[in-house]
Formats: C-alpha cells, structure tokens, sequence
C-alpha cells in the first residue's frame, strides 16, 4: 500500500548526531539510508566495516563496550544511538546509556533490557505469547535438573520436533529434528554439555508447524507503529533449502501472498495484542520489532521475536521505503509517530548473499575483493564482511556483500541481482542462485 506523507514539519527542527553499533550488512543499509537524511548532522558506526566507511565515520568500539560507547556519546555530541543487532539490546543498552545524567538527551532507538526479552529469551517470548492469546506453536520449556523429564517428553512427542536454546545463540540455538534418537542426543547436547554455552542452560522443545515463512517489521513507540516492509528470507546454505543454516543467503520484498487479508490477520492477531500485553507488564516495547512468522493455511503463527531488523531482509526492505528514517526514529523520541505514514516504492527487491567458500563452517578472510566500477539504476551493493587492509578492499568475514537490486517484477529483480553477483571477484565467492524460487515460474527462475 503507498501512502502519502503528512508530518507536521514544524515538529522538528534539530539536526542529529547519530551512532550506529554493528558491522554487518544491516548496519550498512542503515548507515546508507540515515546518510540521505536532510536531518543528519554527523554518522559514525562502530565498529563498522569497508561499506560504511564511505558514508561514516567507523570507530572501533564494541557494542558491548558501553563504557566506551557513554565516553565516545558525551565527546562527540551524539543525539541518537542506533543498535544493529540483538546483542547490546538484550545487555541493556537501552538503560544503561539513556539513564546517565551526562547523556540527558541521549537517544537509544531500541527496546528497554526488559522488553528485550522477546528475543533475548525464547521461554519469557512463548510464555508471553500464551499469558497473551498470541498465536503460536505449542510448547514446554526444560532446565538443566528436568533433563530426564525432557527425554520422557520426547519419547512421545510427534515427528519433527523443534528445540530450541533460550538465549540468543547467533541464529544457531534452533534444531529441527525429524529423528527421535537425534531429538534425545540433540536435546541432552544442548542442556547437559551447554551446545550453545548459557543460551541452552533452558531448552524450549516446541510443536513443529508445517507452512511457509514470512519476516514481518514494525517500528513503535510503544502505542502507536509503522508496518515497513515485508520480506522472505533464506536461511539454508544450499539451493533448493538444504543444506547448514546460516546468518541467511539472500532475501525477497515484498512477500506475494502477503495481501491485505492477511496483514490484518498480523495486526488483530499479533502486533496489536504485543504491545498492549507489553505496556500491561510495565516495560513498553519501543524499536524495531522483527516478527518471524510460519503461515499455516493462512493464518500467521509466531515462530520467533527480534528486537531488531534482520539481516538480510534489511538489505531488501530499506531501499523500497521513500521516507526519511531518522524522521521516523525523531517523531517516535516525541511522541509524534502516529504523524507519520510511509511510501514505499512499487518495486520487487531482490537481495543475494555473496559469502566466504566453505562457510557457515570454516572459511578464509583476508582476500583481495574487486567490485564493479558502476552499477545500474536501482542497484546496490552493501558491505557485510569487509574491510581494508594496506588500501586493498578484503574479506573479513563468512557473509561478505549483499547485492540487492529492484525491478517492476521479481525475475528482472533476480536477473539484475545475478549479473552483478558475477561481476564481484573474490576467491572462493559462492551464493544462492535461487533466492525467491517459490515466487518465480520454471522460465523465470532461470533467468
């Protein structure tokens, strides 16, 4: 749906310091998107990487260094902190830097360490989900001490079954298991020898849905909220869905089947029930809000909460939204968002990942990288894992570019996409030539 733009524009007037926390390819597309704001007054990334030292300043402090960060905010003047992944919004950032009397003006666009919990525990998420009537797979959660509880419960419980480490385990805490002596093994990896480290101290065994994915995205201020774009992503390593999950290999926006219909099914059923049963435990959830979802017939389940945009649909979605961002995140610090409705571009996204030979296992960093010295109209190329090192661009990463190219439709999305992934020259360069193959004709997929 493209909507027209009616902010007051009196409403705001300061031009912002920002800081983005990230190195990846998210945090590229937002360093790219805040970079066109007529309301940017200074960009700096930290850590960053090759990518957005064109468009900002990289500075190399850890997001999880906020000691640092809080130094760094005071001596430059920073407004506004942007966190790119889960990390430090699940360690609490939110709080932390916001609460400093030396920072009173500081600006953390993300949820409270509280709210946070949607993705930063997967068992506080499910329970929340049912205390809420949020639609989602059934599910019992098991400690360290209930380990033979949990091996009597898988004995019995139907084929494929999920399990799950209940922290944040860098996208790999989730196994699906279609074995029941795989189930048990995996299951006493992950509670009696820590699979995961801490993240699996709590394993949530959860009720397989069968169905197709979708990535839904909000940005609130805790009551009012703006749907951004929707995307699909594509975890698996190998064409055709096989193969090692990875941080994701590629993405499509918008989403076919994602009509009307169904985005009111999300709202009434999911968005709206979140944050009101958020505001009723007393922690407002306020950011992005990442909403990973299995269509069952139809109707929306939810597999998963981020506190954050994903990665790589962020790649997908940004360069289909015509609004200003930080407009957005400004109207939100006031209050205001409900001023705002977004445009977005009548476009296909598609976005393919270029990565590293042999990850998501072992790969090599360090080789020389060549980019194309033009790209076309409606074509863009953003940095994952890269960096420079003696002057020479160099991979410093398993995921190393995002290409996201957009089109009337998605073959020519796909077409354009493919060209330029064979025009990037590194070593060892693999990606998915299949990326939105569900979407797309027996003709079209082989464009």
């Amino acid at each position: 749906m493209v909507q027209t733009n009616k902010v007051n524009p009196f409403s705001l007037q300061k031009k912002m310091r920002t800081l983005i926390l990230g190195g990846g390819g998210r945090e590229h597309a937002l360093a790219w998107k805040l970079s066109q704001s007529k309301y940017c007054d200074g960009l700096f990334v930290a850590p960053g990487n090759a990518g957005t030292a064109m468009l900002a300043e990289n500075i190399p402090i850890s997001p999880l260094s906020f000691a640092e960060l809080a130094d760094f905010c005071r001596e430059q003047r920073i407004d506004m902190v942007v966190p790119g992944s889960e990390e430090a919004l699940v360690a609490g950032i939110a709080d932390r830097l916001s609460g400093l009397a030396s920072l009173p003006s500081l600006h953390i666009v993300g949820p409270s360490q509280a709210a946070a919990q949607l993705e930063g525990s997967k068992a506080f998420a499910k329970a929340f989900m049912q205390r809420h009537g949020i639609p989602t797979a059934a599910y019992r959660v098991f400690h360290r001490e209930e380990l033979e509880a949990g091996i009597a419960y898988l004995r019995q419980h139907p084929l494929p079954v999920v399990l799950k480490a209940d922290g944040l385990a860098a996208g790999k805490g989730v196994l699906i298991c279609r074995d029941r002596d795989e189930a048990i093994q995996q299951f006493e990896a992950m509670l009696r020898h820590e699979k995961f480290g801490q993240a699996s101290q709590r394993v949530v065994v959860e009720q397989y849905l069968e169905g197709i994915e979708v990535s839904m995205f909000l940005f609130t201020d805790g009551h009012h909220y703006l749907l951004l774009p929707e995307a699909k992503d594509y975890k698996r390593i190998g064409e055709g869905d096989t193969g090692l999950n990875t941080g994701g290999m590629g993405a499509v926006s918008p989403v076919p089947f994602v009509d009307a219909i169904f985005t009111q099914k999300v709202e009434t059923r999911i968005i709206l029930p979140t944050l009101a049963g958020m505001r009723q435990e007393g922690y407002p959830y306020r950011g992005f809000l990442f909403l990973g979802l299995m269509v069952v017939n139809g109707d929306p389940y939810v597999i998963e909460y981020n506190c954050r945009l994903g990665d790589p649909e962020t790649e997908a979605i940004l360069p289909r939204i015509r609004n200003d961002l930080m407009e957005m995140f400004m109207l939100a610090q006031q209050g205001k968002l409900h001023q705002m409705q977004l445009s977005f571009v009548d476009e296909h996204a598609l976005t393919l990942m270029l990565a590293s030979g042999g990850y998501p296992g072992n790969y090599r960093k360090g080789l020389p990288l060549q980019l194309p010295a033009h790209l076309p109209e409606g074509c863009y190329l953003f940095h994952a894992g890269t960096a420079r090192q003696q002057g020479q661009l160099v991979t410093a990463g398993g995921r190393v570019l995002a290409i996201t190219s957009l089109a009337k439709d998605l073959p020519e999305a796909k077409a354009k996409s493919l060209q330029l992934a064979t025009e990037v020259q590194f070593e060892g360069k693999y990606f998915r030539r299949d990326i939105g193959w569900e979407f797309l004709s027996d003709a079209a997929s082989q464009k």
